[in-house]
Order: structure tokens, then C-alpha cells, then sequence
């Protein structure tokens, strides 16, 4: 038995498209031990993942910070590992590698740069679709991708029915309206008029709800839709998926939740700008869709009901 290392950090869509990944990883080494290391937001979300034995948390602190680096290395090398498949692919992982094996091909560091096919650049590669480049990173590294292009996020979620009873929740639309504050360009602006469309086609049959994040709960006061809190505070992650896999239909902007609702399966659309494409981010599923165009300010609430209601109906 080996000791094999998952390095994924987040953020947290990344952490819905490398369920796929991650599971073909343990499922290709099962007679070794998986050990996943991860940032501060997803350490106590990645223990309910079946297919990780152990959870490990870098702080992530300043690379100039020697202490801390030389205790993360020496966790690391105590474990004698066998094999990393580095799933985030930053410029800190690559480093990391540096020190644990600077000389490692796929065979020790399996990583975007180590199988990068020959015929083509590191930034040309990073343009193909997220989970192209998952599935490209571990064939070269022998394994067998049975999951990777279709990822499946139902690991993360938990029993919220105290919150559901609590919102009187049956049937129900979540909207996730915000972005960070530093993308407004992913934001569309028209959620309160699609509220009233579905409520002027629907009546009663659904509630519409938000479920805001940490720093988005003043802004909801401005949503026309109930926000679902955990005793005023918003939900963790494990509760998030699961009032997002029991929901009718999500509409989101191209965020986090976005990412895990069309990776647990739920009918949905995601609102895309011209920032980037659904493609390249691997969101569209047999369920969950895109709507696409050059400016969010232009794409009406009508237009977006009307792909709604066809899923609705």
C-alpha cells in the first residue's frame, strides 16, 4: 500500500468539477491510501468525501514564511509519497513540486505542465474546457477516467430538513443573484423581474428563494425572494448543496453555486457575459444550461423566463 496526494484548494466550483477527478484517482488506486490537501474553506467539506481517507490543510501562508513551509514539507514527506496528481495547477503547487520533486515527470507529479501534450503551449492548453483538461492530465497518467467528464457533487450534502420546515420549503426556485464584488461584469441585473414573471405564471406553486453567502445577506434585503439562513447565519456548504439538490430549478450567475448545481444534477441555467464561456468552464449538463451573450445588461428577464419556463412547464 502507497500513499497518493490530491492537491486541490478551490475555489468553490473548482471543488464541484474535481469530484469527477478525484473519485477516478481513488477508484485507480485502491489499494493505496488517498490524501487530499486543501485550503481552510473546503477541509471540513472534504472529510465527508468517501473516496478520501485523509484530510490535509494548508494555510497557505506567504512562501517567504520558512517555518510554516518547512512543517507543511515535513507533513508531507513524512507521508512517503508515492504519487501527487495535482489538481489546482497554480504557480503555488508548481512550487511545491519544486521542493518535494524537483525532477519529477507524470509518473511522480502528475500536473497539467508534466503532461502537457507536445505539439502545443501551456496558454494554449489552458483554453480547452476544465474537465478536457482533467480527463487529458490523467489518462497521460495511465489512469482509467471512468468520472472525470461527469462529476458528481452529491457527496457534499447533509440533511437540512429543520431549515426547509422551518422556510415551509416544498416546492422552490433558488436564485443565486450576487458576485464577487470585483466581477460585476458575471452580474445580471433582472432577477426581480423575472421574480414577478414566475410568480405571475406560477402563483403559489414555487417559492423563490436566495441563499446568500457570509458578506450577500444585506444585499438580499434588495431580492424580492425569501433568504434561506441557518439561525441568521449563512449556510455552510453541505447545506447549500442539499437545498440546491432538492430544489425545482436554480438560475445563478456564473459563481460557485452555479458550478455545484450542475454537478448534483438539479434542472438549471447559468447566466454567462462575455468574461468567459460556458464552455470553457465545462458547467453545461443534461440538465443544467447556459444562456450566453455579449452583455448581461442586455438579455431580458422575458428571454430568461422563456428558457425557465420550458424546463418548468
Amino acid at each position: 500500500m502507497s500513499n497518493i496526494l490530491i492537491i486541490k484548494h478551490g475555489s468553490l466550483g473548482d471543488i464541484a468539477q474535481a469530484s469527477g477527478a478525484i473519485q477516478d484517482i481513488s477508484e485507480n488506486h485502491r489499494e493505496d491510501q488517498v490524501h487530499l490537501l486543501t485550503t481552510k474553506p473546503y477541509f471540513e467539506l472534504f472529510k465527508k468525501n468517501s473516496f478520501i481517507h485523509n484530510v490535509i490543510l494548508d494555510k497557505r501562508l506567504s512562501r517567504f514564511n520558512l517555518i510554516y513551509l518547512y512543517l507543511l514539507m515535513r507533513t508531507l514527506k513524512k507521508l512517503n509519497i508515492q504519487k501527487v496528481y495535482d489538481l489546482q495547477n497554480s504557480s503555488r503547487t508548481k512550487f511545491y513540486k519544486n521542493i518535494l520533486f524537483p525532477k519529477a515527470n507524470f509518473n511522480t507529479w502528475s500536473s497539467s505542465e508534466t503532461t502537457l501534450p507536445s505539439n502545443i503551449s501551456k496558454e494554449e492548453f489552458d483554453k480547452n474546457p476544465v474537465l478536457n483538461r482533467f480527463e487529458h492530465q490523467l489518462k497521460t497518467s495511465g489512469l482509467d477516467t471512468q468520472n472525470t467528464m461527469t462529476p458528481n457533487f452529491n457527496w457534499s450534502c447533509t440533511n437540512i430538513d429543520n431549515i426547509k420546515n422551518h422556510n415551509e420549503l416544498r416546492e422552490y426556485i433558488v436564485l443565486f443573484p450576487f458576485c464577487s464584488a470585483h466581477l460585476n461584469v458575471k452580474k445580471w441585473p433582472y432577477y426581480n423581474e423575472l421574480i414577478e414573471l414566475i410568480k405571475n405564471r406560477f402563483n403559489d406553486k414555487y417559492k423563490i428563494v436566495v441563499a446568500p453567502g457570509p458578506s450577500e445577506i444585506n444585499d438580499a434585503m434588495n431580492i424580492r425572494a425569501i433568504s434561506i439562513l441557518d439561525q441568521n447565519e449563512a449556510l455552510n456548504i453541505s447545506q447549500l448543496s442539499t437545498l440546491i439538490k432538492e430544489s425545482s430549478f436554480v438560475l445563478a450567475n456564473d459563481t460557485g453555486p452555479a458550478h455545484m448545481s450542475a454537478h448534483l444534477g438539479v434542472k438549471g441555467l447559468a447566466l454567462f457575459g462575455k468574461h468567459t464561456t460556458a464552455l470553457k468552464v465545462s458547467i453545461e449538463r443534461e440538465n443544467f444550461k447556459a444562456i450566453q451573450v455579449d452583455d448581461l445588461n442586455k438579455l431580458s428577464a422575458e428571454k430568461v423566463f422563456e428558457r425557465m419556463f420550458s424546463a418548468l412547464d
